[in-house]
């Protein structure tokens, strides 16, 4: 992939991204809790984007990848307003938000912010409202007390923080308790293999969601990650099999 370019923001934070120009929409991809865009179904997305002369967005979060700040300061809230700061400066014309993990639940306050420019969505492992379900009563008490949480990280050697700050407003972005009010078509892939996110929050998801387009496959033997080759396969024809954009009226 191309180097990557930097957008600045009015807090002095430097966003991390790469932007293929092509034809609408624009595919934009937004990771996980500490992941970032060089991750391989982020890089399968730009790669397939290029070949197809699709615009594409991919970006870090700040205090994420190669994008300025730190990860402590990060919030939900934070990063919707970073990610949606950066679509209008660089992206013009219909978006398709593809979130992965806790990218699914930011894709979800994204796309309410987009209004009419939303024109589908599709989520791998999507994971909204997990401060809520993800943590014992425990480590909530110790949250809200203003301790971090420090779990054990099954994909690197250094353990996964919480802080206190993203999971209080993490508690305020809670998606499922109510309808969702997005009406585009949606796409939710899971894997029922996945011990970090139940894959029946897809399901949880799709009922919450006011849109009648709403298809939830699941993968029996794929874990979180969905990153084997046939699951990227699978998000690849997703993408490719969403219903055209149809012109305002």
């Amino acid at each position: 992939m191309s180097d990557p370019r930097f957008h600045a923001l009015p807090d002095g934070q430097r966003l991390a991204y790469r932007f293929a120009a092509g034809s609408a929409p624009t595919w934009v991809f937004l990771p996980g809790y500490m992941s970032d865009m060089s991750g391989g179904k982020a890089s399968a997305v730009f790669e397939q984007a290029v070949a197809q002369g699709q615009s594409c967005l991919l970006l870090d979060y700040s205090g994420c990848g190669q994008s300025s700040g730190d990860f402590a300061d990060g919030s939900l809230s934070h990063w919707r307003d970073e990610v949606l700061a950066l679509i209008d400066a660089v992206t013009s014309g219909p978006l398709v938000l593809i979130g992965s993990s806790m990218g699914g639940w930011l894709m979800l306050l994204i796309g309410v912010a987009l209004g009419s420019r939303l024109a589908a969505m599709v989520g791998i492992a999507a994971a909204p409202d997990f401060s809520d379900w993800g943590y014992t009563a425990a480590q909530k008490a110790a949250l809200a007390a203003g301790e971090a949480v420090l779990e054990d990280n099954p994909y690197g050697p250094e353990p996964t923080p919480t802080y206190p700050h993203f999971w209080a407003d993490a508690q305020e972005q809670r998606q499922l308790g109510g309808i969702i009010a997005i009406d585009c078509p949606v796409r939710l892939l899971h894997g029922q293999g996945d011990t970090d996110v139940p894959w029946d929050t897809s399901l949880k998801l799709a009922e919450q969601l006011r849109s009648d387009d709403v298809q939830v496959t699941l993968v029996k033997a794929a874990d979180h990650r969905m990153s084997r080759d046939q699951d990227i396969a699978l998000l690849l024809r997703t993408l490719d099999d969403l219903p055209p954009v149809q012109p305002k009226a």
